[in-house]
């Protein structure tokens, strides 16, 4: 038995004598089930990141209230009856799919402005109180599902219209969208994934913590265990592992861009056919992106790199495609065609989904430069980092978790991949204990470990190119 091991052990058999009640019993009977769950969902979810990358190809649909303005973010609080499609035409959306050799598509459910285009009980500002009284999700998955095409749904935490937005958060909030989830994956079949945007953005500034991440990912994996999560926050995390989703995301248009050459993670990279994602009046006679750039320089190459690559085409305010799209997409299946034998994904460290710990709490580190003092290796910011100076041969980096707690990961992520080697030790009951030696070339290093409880942690770093600079130093207590 391990040393971890054996500190976790000792402080659940001394909080069991402290509490002697059955809850406890129950938390540490939970706790050695979740690290068996945890184990077999590692598995399932590794085989998910490979069907999606074999996917290779699928058509994103920004349809909602912005088709029907000017404006990608519509008024929040714009009329439900401008939402009046005449010829809506899901099975045209299919076919125009298929004609480009696409394998699913993904529907926008509910964008930042807040309308719902399905059938949902949570809130009255819905598709079925505009003139349409159609349940738009249904109909698409009807017609993709009969048209041999996998289904994804799209879903914005960012809320403008119910005011789900910073500083308004209420526990409401937080249940409307439990319920707004649970419908989506409970009444439309299977899922292969859920697209989610506006939540941990710079733009809309909702953390993981005013929303809780965790909550929600064991909310859709409890009603869908094969359903992806993809969470569109390339803006802020670093793309070398997997904050806060399943796949990793690139949106072209935000400057967010794949590499070919050094990617190892299963990615999703998107972009519109269109000028903008929803649809504009000018569409049907305005241009469309280049069909061979589109195929020989995102679509073939990405498929080699771990990469499915979604097309946004954007249906009109009739809720069908315009003819110049349909004439592209059909280009497009000239000239592509999904590969039979796509390559293996390679191992990865899973997701990060639970809170960070080490945010914004106490540091404390060796001598640093003054302007990159310790309290910015812990700030929430990847664009800002603790820098020990050059003089100091050992360097360490130490949080202050504020009281004794369980944590199980850390990642320590870099300006730039400098470290190579490094020792956790963590301090509880008056002492200071080792935890972890590791040897990662790695910017971004995933250190994983039996639970300890312990109110502070250090890092110190042993081998380096030039002094250690640290973005971010995360704490984890991961669900596994």
């Amino acid at each position: 038995m391990d040393t971890n091991t054996s500190h976790y052990e000792k402080h659940m058999i001394r909080y069991l004598k402290q509490t002697k009640s059955i809850l406890a019993v129950v938390i540490a009977i939970s706790l050695s089930w979740s690290v068996a769950y945890g184990q077999q969902n590692s598995s399932v979810l590794k085989d998910r990141q490979q069907a999606f990358i074999d996917l290779a190809f699928g058509m994103f649909i920004h349809y909602n209230i912005p088709t029907y303005m000017e404006d990608d973010w519509a008024d929040p609080d714009a009329s439900p009856a401008i939402f009046n499609p005449k010829r809506l035409n899901t099975d045209q959306w299919a076919e125009a799919a298929k004609s480009a050799h696409m394998s699913y598509g993904c529907l926008t459910t509910k964008h930042h402005s807040g309308f719902a285009i399905w059938d949902t009980k949570t809130t009255d500002y819905n598709v079925m109180n505009s003139p349409l009284k159609q349940d738009v999700v249904k109909a698409y998955v009807t017609s993709f599902r009969k048209a041999g095409l996998k289904v994804m749904l799209y879903y914005s935490i960012l809320d403008i219209h119910h005011q789900l937005r910073p500083g308004h958060i209420t526990t409401e909030h937080i249940k409307m969208v439990k319920d707004q989830l649970t419908e989506l994956l409970t009444n439309y079949g299977e899922i292969e994934a859920l697209i989610i945007d506006g939540w941990d953005a710079p733009w809309s500034r909702i953390s993981y913590d005013d929303v809780p991440f965790e909550e929600i990912y064991r909310l859709i994996k409890t009603l869908q265990p094969n359903c992806l999560v993809m969470d569109l926050n390339a803006a802020k995390y670093p793309t070398e592992a997997l904050f806060y989703t399943d796949i990793k995301s690139y949106e072209q248009g935000a400057g967010q861009h794949i590499s070919k050459e050094q990617n190892k993670l299963p990615a999703l990279s998107c972009l519109p056919l269109q000028a903008n994602w929803f649809w504009k009046s000018s569409f049907p006679t305005s241009s469309l992106k280049d069909v061979e750039s589109l195929v020989n320089d995102n679509l073939i190459p990405f498929n080699q790199v771990y990469c499915n690559f979604i097309l946004n085409v954007a249906p009109n305010r009739d809720g069908i495609i315009d003819d110049n799209a349909l004439e592209s997409l059909k280009k497009i299946g000239q000239l592509y065609q999904r590969p039979k034998n796509l390559p293996t994904l390679p191992p990865n460290d899973g997701p990060i989904i639970s809170s960070n710990l080490a945010k914004m709490k106490s540091a404390n580190s060796s001598w640093s430069y003054d302007m990159n003092i310790m309290d910015f290796a812990n700030d929430d910011k990847f664009s800002t980092f603790w820098r020990a100076h050059p003089s100091v041969k050992e360097p360490w980096l130490e949080i202050d978790l504020g009281r004794e707690q369980p944590f199980n990961s850390v990642v320590i992520t870099e300006e730039k991949s400098n470290v190579s080697a490094y020792t956790l030790e963590y301090y509880a009951e008056g002492k200071w204990t080792p935890l972890a030696n590791g040897r990662d070339e790695k910017r971004v290093k995933i250190i994983r470990f039996d639970t300890v409880w312990a109110q502070k942690l250090r890092a110190r770093f042993g081998s380096f190119k030039e002094a250690p600079a640290i973005a971010e130093f995360g704490v984890y207590n991961e669900r596994r």
